[in-house]
Parts: C-alpha cells; sequence; structure tokens
C-alpha cells in the first residue's frame, strides 16, 4: 500500500514537472502585453530556468539585440514646502516621467504678481516649441556602448519605490533584454534639507547580467527658469572651470545671443565647453537677473573636479523662433553627460556605479555664496565660485574694474539697511555720500569744463583766420589754453575717474536680490526692483514707438524734469561758438530728457530713483560750483585773488604803463 501511494505522489510531480516545462517553453503563447508604447516585460528569471541553471551550471545569456524598459503608472511626488514658516527653501514637484522635476517654487519670493501674487516658479519644464516637454534634471539617453543598444529615459515613466516625507524620493527603471530578462537597474534618489537651497540627486546604475557591460548616459540640466528683468531679458547659461593652479574662469551665453545661433543653424556659437583644454568643467547654470540653478556633478571626496562629466552645447526654444521678437515664452538650457563606464557582472564588486550631483537652487546673493556667517552659507559654494552667476553692466569698463567695486557697494548698502531698515532711503542717502567723497573731482572737471565752453569764440575765431594753416590752428589754439590755464585733459579727466565708480553703482543697485520686493513707501514705489506703476491700466502699444505700456510711472517723468533741469543749468547759450552750435544745445536740451524717459520709463523703480537722487545732486552740486566760479571771477576782476592752476590758471598782473605813455 505505502509503495504504491509513493508511485501515484511521484507520478503527479513528474506531471506537474513537464506541464510547467510546456508552460515555460512558450508553446501556448507569451503571456507579455504589448501595446504601442507599453511592455510588461515577464520577471527575468523563471524558477524552472533557475532550476535547469543550477543543475546544469551553465550561466543565463543575454540578448542585448533589443533594450526595452518597463513602465510604471504615472505619478507626482512633492519634496519640501512653499510655506515660508516650514524652513524649506523650495519646494519640489516630481515627476515619474523621466524622473525629473516638473516644477520648482521658492518659498520666499513670489512672482511679483500686483493682482495675485504666487509662489515663484524657479524652473518648469519646457513645453513651448518642443515636440515632447522636456524636465530638469530628467535623464535623457542611456547607451550600451558595446551593444550598440540606446534608450530614452525622459520618455519613460519610472516606479517610485520610496518617500521620505518631504525629504526624498526614490525611483527606479529596469532595462530589459530582448527576451524580457533584467539587464540594468537605475535608481535615482532626490533629497533636501530645510534651510539649504541644494537639491541633491544620486543616480545609480546596476549590472543585473552574467556579462560585462559599458554604458554612458545624459542628464537634462536646469530649465524653465522665467524671466526678471524689468526691461530686458537677462537671463543666461553660465559655465565654470577650473585651471590646474586652482583659478575659476567662467563663460557666459546669453538668451538673445542663443536665439540668433539657433535660427542660423550655428552649433558653434551654442557650445558651452571652454577652448583651453587644459582646465576643468566645475558645473553649468542656468540663470536670470535673481536666481540660479546651477548644476554640478560632485567630486569625490578630496577632489575639485569630475572628470567623467562633460556638459554639451546650449539648447535654445521657442516656438516663435522665425519671428522678429521672441514669444515670451522661450527657454534655454543644457545637458551633463557622463562619460563611458565599464559595469562588472552581476554580483562583482564593479558592478553598481554611483554617480552624484548638487543643484544649487536659490538667489544669486554673494553673502550666502562666500559669507561664512550666514547659516545657509556651503563651504562648496565659496570653493566652486558660484558668485560667477552675478553678472553686472560693465558697459565700457572691464568687469575687473566693476565686479569688486560692485560687490562692495552692495556690501555697504546692506551693512547701511542695517540701520535704515529701507533701501529706497539707503540708495539716496549712499548716492549723496558719494556725490560728497566725489566733489572734489567733480569741482575741478566743472570748473576746467566751463572755462572751455568761454574760450568757445575765441577758438572759433582762430579756426577762421587759420583755417588755411591746421599747424598754425593748433598751435594758437593750445597757445590760447596755455594763457587761460585751461587743459582740455583736465575737464576730461575727473570724469574718467568717476566714470568706474558711477558705474560699479549702477550695476549694484540692478542686480541687487536684495532689491527684490523691497518696498519704498506703502503707497507708492512698492518694490524697487519693479517700475513704480502709481496707476495700472490695460496694456497697450505706443504707435511708431512699439513701446508696450500698461501703468503710469511716476518716477521716470520726475527723473525727465530733473535732468531737464540740469541741462538748463550746464547749457551756455552765449558760450556757444556759432549760431548752430546755439541750435544743437537747445535741441539736445530738450531731447535728452524724453530721450532718458523713454528709455527709462519701464525700469526698475530703485535704479530710477538712483539716478534722480544723482542728478538732483549733481544740480545742487552745480549751482554751489557755479557761485564759487562767480566768486573767483569777481574777485580775479579786482585782482585780489590770483588765480592758481587749482583754480584755472595763472592771472597775469598788469604792468604800469612807460611814463612817456602816460604824458601823451
Amino acid at each position: 500500500m505505502k509503495t504504491k501511494i509513493a508511485l501515484i505522489a511521484f507520478l503527479v510531480l513528474f506531471v506537474g514537472f513537464c506541464s510547467v516545462l510546456v508552460l515555460d517553453s512558450g508553446l501556448f503563447g507569451n503571456c507579455r502585453y504589448h501595446d504601442h508604447k507599453r511592455i510588461i516585460p515577464l520577471a527575468s528569471e523563471s524558477p524552472v530556468a533557475s532550476l535547469i541553471g543550477a543543475i546544469t551550471g551553465q550561466s543565463e545569456t543575454y540578448d542585448f539585440s533589443q533594450l526595452k524598459a518597463a513602465y510604471a503608472p504615472n505619478r507626482a511626488v512633492m519634496l519640501g514646502s512653499i510655506d515660508p514658516d516650514s524652513g524649506y527653501e523650495f519646494a519640489l514637484e516630481l515627476s515619474s516621467k523621466g524622473a525629473g522635476i516638473q516644477n520648482a517654487f521658492m518659498s520666499g519670493f513670489d512672482d511679483r504678481d500686483p493682482q495675485n501674487p504666487q509662489p515663484l516658479a524657479v524652473l518648469s519644464a519646457i513645453e513651448e516649441g518642443v515636440t515632447k516637454p522636456i524636465l530638469p534634471l530628467a535623464n535623457g539617453i542611456f547607451e550600451l556602448i558595446d551593444k550598440e543598444q540606446r534608450i530614452r529615459l525622459n520618455e519613460l515613466r519610472w516606479q517610485v519605490v520610496d518617500q521620505y516625507n518631504k525629504d526624498a524620493a526614490v525611483f527606479t527603471a529596469t532595462l530589459t533584454d530582448a527576451d524580457g530578462k533584467d539587464g540594468i537597474k537605475l535608481t535615482k534618489t532626490y533629497s533636501i534639507q530645510a534651510g539649504s537651497y541644494d537639491v541633491n540627486c544620486r543616480v545609480e546604475i546596476e549590472n543585473l547580467s552574467g556579462e560585462k557591460l559599458k554604458a554612458k548616459f545624459q542628464l537634462n540640466g536646469p530649465c524653465g527658469i522665467g524671466r526678471e528683468g524689468a526691461r530686458g531679458d537677462m537671463r543666461n547659461i553660465i559655465s565654470a572651470y577650473m585651471t590646474d593652479e586652482g583659478m575659476i574662469k567662467s563663460e557666459k551665453l546669453d538668451n538673445n545671443k542663443m536665439r540668433k545661433a539657433a535660427k542660423n543653424n550655428n552649433a558653434e556659437n551654442l557650445k558651452i565647453t571652454d577652448d583651453d583644454a587644459s582646465t576643468h568643467f566645475l558645473w553649468a547654470a542656468t540663470t536670470n537677473k535673481y536666481f540660479a540653478a546651477i548644476l554640478q556633478a560632485t567630486p569625490d571626496e578630496g577632489a575639485s573636479w569630475r572628470n567623467d562629466c562633460v556638459p554639451g552645447s546650449a539648447q535654445y526654444y521657442d516656438s516663435a523662433l522665425t519671428a522678429k521678437k521672441p514669444s515670451g515664452r522661450q527657454s534655454s538650457t543644457f545637458s551633463l553627460y557622463v562619460n563611458p563606464v565599464a559595469l562588472g557582472e552581476a554580483g562583482t564588486e564593479g558592478a553598481v556605479k554611483t554617480y552624484d550631483f548638487t543643484l544649487y537652487l536659490g538667489p544669486k546673493d554673494k553673502n550666502i555664496f562666500e559669507n561664512d556667517k550666514n547659516d545657509r552659507y556651503n563651504e562648496s559654494y565659496s570653493k566652486n565660485g558660484y558668485f560667477h552667476t552675478i553678472t553686472f553692466l560693465g558697459c565700457c569698463c572691464p568687469q575687473a574694474v566693476i565686479n569688486p567695486m560692485a560687490f562692495g557697494i552692495m556690501a555697504t548698502m546692506k551693512w547701511m539697511y542695517g540701520f535704515i531698515p529701507n533701501y529706497g532711503i539707503v540708495i539716496i542717502i549712499f548716492v549723496v555720500l558719494v556725490r560728497l567723497c566725489l566733489h572734489p573731482v567733480t569741482k575741478k572737471s566743472q570748473v576746467s569744463m566751463m572755462r572751455m565752453q568761454k574760450l568757445a569764440p575765441k577758438i572759433e575765431e582762430i579756426k577762421k583766420k587759420h583755417a588755411s594753416n591746421k599747424t598754425e590752428m593748433n598751435k594758437q589754439v593750445m597757445q590760447l589754453y596755455k594763457d587761460q590755464g585751461v587743459s582740455p585733459v583736465s575737464s576730461m579727466l575727473p570724469m574718467m575717474i568717476q566714470m568706474p565708480i558711477w558705474i560699479s553703482l549702477y550695476s549694484a543697485i540692478y542686480a541687487n536680490t536684495a532689491l527684490r520686493g523691497a518696498a519704498f513707501l506703502p503707497f507708492w514705489i512698492t518694490d524697487l526692483s519693479a517700475p513704480d506703476a502709481l496707476v495700472r491700466f490695460p496694456e497697450f502699444v505706443i504707435p511708431l514707438i512699439g513701446i508696450p505700456i500698461d501703468s503710469f510711472n511716476l518716477m521716470p517723468i520726475l527723473l525727465a524734469v530733473a535732468m531737464f533741469m540740469q541741462q538748463k543749468l550746464m547749457s551756455n547759450p552765449n558760450a556757444a561758438a556759432s549760431e548752430q552750435a546755439a541750435q544743437q544745445q537747445k535741441m539736445m536740451l530738450i531731447m535728452m530728457p524724453i530721450m532718458m524717459l523713454m528709455f527709462l520709463y519701464k525700469a526698475p523703480s530703485g535704479l530710477n530713483m538712483y539716478i534722480m537722487a544723482s542728478t538732483f545732486a549733481g544740480v545742487a552740486e552745480q549751482i554751489i560750483i557755479r557761485k564759487h566760479i562767480k566768486e573767483k571771477e569777481a574777485e580775479e576782476a579786482v585782482g585780489l585773488v590770483s588765480v592758481t592752476s587749482k583754480t584755472g590758471g595763472k592771472v597775469k598782473k598788469k604792468k604800469p604803463k612807460p611814463f612817456f605813455k602816460n604824458q601823451l
């Protein structure tokens, strides 16, 4: 009886084992489900295959002639918070599509909408001018080099494995071979901390196959950063490199240059790499006037850079690329490319490779980048030269001169703000103080310039008299200057000395993040980084000029009045060399204020306040200088005071006439 039962049990087990073999052979059809985009593979290794492999001692073979990926449900994950009291600097909306960032909102800044302010979206997916959305930090192309297989991970919905409160989230994607066996596993982890502007992104590649592989991948850079400039588009892509000596240099591409290059299909002008092959890539960033998104491949401990990661060319997108003007929704970005890496067989030490990336997401504030007393300061910010994202309007002066002075002015203004908590008043006081410090130089320049104006009629006479002999004409003019103690250089040199100071002050006010949202008065100039907008109305475009207007701005009008007063005070029709010159002077008296009104009408009110304060201070200064000159001229006329080079020249003492002439 026992033998019969054992025989029946053996037969049942044998039939069951054969049935499993038949099913595993695929005789009754493959159980994979296919549609246009979705592929759900079988398990990477069936129990029977494992059993056979264990019995025969043969390793499983992989067919990488076709690389596939399993899709997961679409899902969004939120990290951080937009609540300023939460301690988080931003909120990240992560998408399982490409495991990228759908949106990033700053908790301490709004979009400055006067009607309905909302948290500032500092990053967002690019959807204009592209066939498929581009998400910041989404993985792009993944490639098995030796197998000649590529797959676009940004089009794949990754699996959300875990989320750790508001601080971290983990995504995974599994790549399979042609038979549906798991070959590569990608794990992507985002993590943030309260009080920090950093987003940490870790990408892990694991080889699940039984053979060695060689792979590389692409990571999208930050994108979708909005326009912050009230007038011009100040969005840039900036890249930084370090020399072997530890010096940091940066390269910049602005949106206007990228648009022109994209329209002309000029790939060369979209490169953000450094021409010097001896430098090492540190980071690349997308920036606007006040904010920066800086992406860096985190170097290994003790290293200053990572050699296996390089930036690609800049990418510019605009649905109105062929139009004369941008659509207003244009965007630019870049990608980071990881160099090919060898992956060992599954289970070996080299089967897993890990890459860490750091994304700074916050204001372009030198105090954050370099001040070790700030609790949000990170030593790597200073080490990697994040302050290179702060750009000033250098104009005709070199950045090496403007930048240190502008940073010093910003630091001084912040120190003054500690005593006077109103940046509008700080700007006015600072301008007056600078005027006082430069008064001796300004006075010398004005005195020399006014004396030059008085000599204009005499110079014109010399030019007419010696029109046919330029050598003699120049000789006579120089002699006139010498006799009157006037030098053209002495009138221009003081102005040249002042120019870098005023340009630095202009740049410091224009680029100062602290002015964003700072109010001067509760009912007027509520944001020093935007036009004062005393009265708002529906936007219209001024005919012929083409300037869009949506508000009545009082500050530029006051500024135009101040400039008219200054021009009126400086002009001297009587000193004009000819009637034509006098007419030109009158024309400039009217045209200059009008041109400045048009140019500065939509400028930030803080900048207009600086120019207006400087103009009114200049008017007062000129009145004082003119009064001083009149007093000196009166004293010179009666011979009481001799004129020295400091006051414009030397007065020749009148020689007494010979006695015989007095007798006549």
